[in-house]
């Protein structure tokens, strides 16, 4: 795994220094994050847009998700042989680079904001090529990726603190989504939520400048329009607030589906025994074959998001782009393609929320449900449940109406697809494929310290050893009553045989006793030094002792150290603490 980040520079001593020392330094440098991650933003989407005019023949500015139709040969060809291309390219970039990559969330919460720049860019190349071949994936994850990834380096190269580190890592995804969606304070809630694992008044200005640049900026340079475009719309009523929390039931469990989807796909082409660079191809080719039925299923699906023409699409229209881009996205990263799923869940959030308004209207038929109203409400509602942003949601649905009533719709529904989520699945897609390699973290909250705080670094090594076959008049010789507490026994290969609590073998019960052996706790318990804080923690409490023998490995079993509960909670106290006041800003 990719932990440490290569930075372009490393800047002067006293350079860092006044960065370091001052708040407004480092929101002069979110600033210029935030300008970067724009210039990302429109440099990522020019790419995209050029390779779409490249092989889908496209003329200058059209949208290739905005198509009515496509040529078959490029519909099909194109994602099958650019699948193809990028299967194995991975299969040889795998021999090179077999760590994996980590992106913003997973650098937050377990490697205090480091990522690694090149990676990044790999990352970002990936997405550009998958969403420019046309695969079903969003281009948000490689915007956030590489805009995070410069962020992170720039902060190494001014050796910030681990805390403002994470903060500079969530700078450069709040301008990567504000520039992407014309939504500063949604960006701003995006990293609040999604990288730095929660809002402190420590992090407010540096990210809400980052935001408000990387909008300014994507803005200024991007060739089309990049945020999610709605007409008026009519009167939002107080009826719609109770509807609104029903589609928001609707929302969740669609999105638990998708997530579920992904994975159930990526688990059934594992077992097909086809070479793994097949797989995108298969991929490419099912997601062409859609796009013979409505072009709508390919790339980010940016140019279908344009609410008043597609409320004008007929219903079965509209049900057919629904069902195909579902199940298009979820081959497209089930099947290996590099992207995300936020502006897929924006348009089938929207699409599904048109088709409920129909659906209700069908059957209470005097309620003439707005279907432009129940499209913001679904797109937010469902893009909460897949991506774990509630107010992240609430805010593009405002910066785009600019409704404050429907706004009120909007968090009702999205309140409750995300509650509902929590209480069915428990993670967002992100935190979701964490859980599916392994990892256990389910938000950007930093826990990684626990990581970095081992039974390694808190035992003491000065440890005392006995051989078990030790007689107890020879051990009392050596150990007088008072002199220790405890003494490690290991056998006569040197292998851990137990502890020996001192008193126990002062008592008269045991002046009978002639050797160690019947003395001996703990004889299966012992801690390893690479263990976390957490993982000692629940060993003590299983074993129901107060210390613990520390060896290096399990098949040599060699003593190497001795650690108490006691200074083990202490330990976790005091950092715990110690992170609160970083990131409070009380340091």
């Amino acid at each position: 795994m990719t932990t440490t980040s290569s930075y372009f520079f490393e800047a002067p001593r006293r350079l860092r220094a006044f960065v370091r020392a001052r708040e407004t330094s480092l929101v002069l440098l979110a600033a210029l994050i935030g300008i970067i991650a724009g210039l990302v933003v429109a440099a990522m989407s020019s790419a995209v847009t050029l390779l779409h005019e490249l092989f889908f023949d496209l003329g200058p500015g059209e949208r290739l998700s905005s198509q009515i139709k496509i040529d078959p040969l490029h519909a099909v060809g194109v994602p099958t042989l650019g699948g193809l291309l990028l299967g194995i390219a991975l299969m040889l970039l795998l021999r090179r680079r077999p760590e994996r990559e980590i992106d913003p969330i997973e650098a937050n919460a377990l490697h205090g904001g480091r990522m690694s720049f090149r990676g990044s860019v790999i990352v970002a190349l990936q997405t550009i090529w998958s969403s420019g071949v046309g695969a079903s994936v969003g281009l948000e994850a490689g915007y956030t990726q590489l805009s995070s990834g410069i962020a992170a380096s720039l902060g190494r190269a001014f050796h910030l603190r681990r805390a403002d580190q994470r903060i500079m890592v969530g700078c450069g995804a709040a301008g990567a989504i504000a520039g992407a969606f014309g939504a500063p304070l949604a960006g701003a809630f995006y990293a609040f939520e999604l990288i730095i694992g929660g809002y402190t008044p420590a992090s407010l200005t540096a990210i809400g400048v980052a935001a408000l640049m990387g909008y300014l900026t994507a803005n200024t340079f991007a060739p089309l329009s990049l945020g999610v475009v709605a007409d008026q719309m009519g009167e939002v009523l107080t009826l719609d607030l109770a509807i609104a929390g029903l589609l928001g039931i609707f929302a969740a469990l669609f999105g638990i589906g998708i997530m579920r989807g992904v994975a159930l796909c990526e688990a059934l082409l594992s077992k097909a025994h086809v070479w793994p660079p097949l797989y995108p191809a298969l991929g490419g080719l099912i997601v062409g074959l859609f796009a013979l039925v409505t072009p709508q299923v390919m790339s980010s699906g940016h140019g279908a998001l344009y609410l008043t023409g597609m409320i004008n699409m007929p219903l079965a229209a509209i049900g057919t782009v629904f069902l195909l881009k579902a199940v298009a996205s979820i081959v497209s990263l089930g099947s290996g393609f590099r992207g995300g799923l936020f502006f897929a869940s924006l348009l089938l959030g929207a699409l599904g929320g048109h088709l409920f308004a129909a659906a209700f209207n069908a059957i209470w038929p005097g309620h003439h449900l707005d279907p432009t109203i129940y499209s913001i409400i679904g797109m937010s509602a469902l893009s909460a449940t897949v991506i774990g942003g509630p107010l992240t949601m609430t805010f593009i649905a405002l910066e785009t109406t600019g409704n404050l009533w429907l706004t009120t719709a909007v968090l009702i529904a999205v309140i409750i697809s995300t509650q509902l989520t929590r209480e069915l699945f428990g993670y967002s897609f992100a935190t979701w494929r964490f859980h599916l390699r392994g990892e256990t973290i389910r938000s950007a909250a930093d826990v990684g310290w626990i990581y970095d705080l081992t039974v390694g670094r808190m035992m003491r090594g000065d440890v005392v050893t006995v051989d078990e076959r030790m007689s107890i008049e020879d051990f009392h010789a050596k150990f007088p009553l008072g002199s220790k507490t405890q003494v490690v026994a290991v056998n006569s290969d040197g292998r851990y045989a137990g502890i020996i609590v001192v008193a126990e073998t002062y008592g008269p019960e045991n002046a009978k006793a002639t050797t160690l052996n019947s003395f001996l706790h703990h004889r299966d318990d012992t801690l390893f030094p690479f263990m976390n804080v957490r993982e000692a923690v629940a060993t003590f409490d299983r074993a129901e002792a107060e210390s613990l023998a520390v060896v290096d490995s399990v098949e040599r079993a060699r003593v190497v150290g001795i650690l108490t509960e006691a200074h083990t909670l202490r330990r976790y106290a005091e950092e715990s603490e110690r992170r609160r006041r970083e990131i409070s800003g009380d340091l």
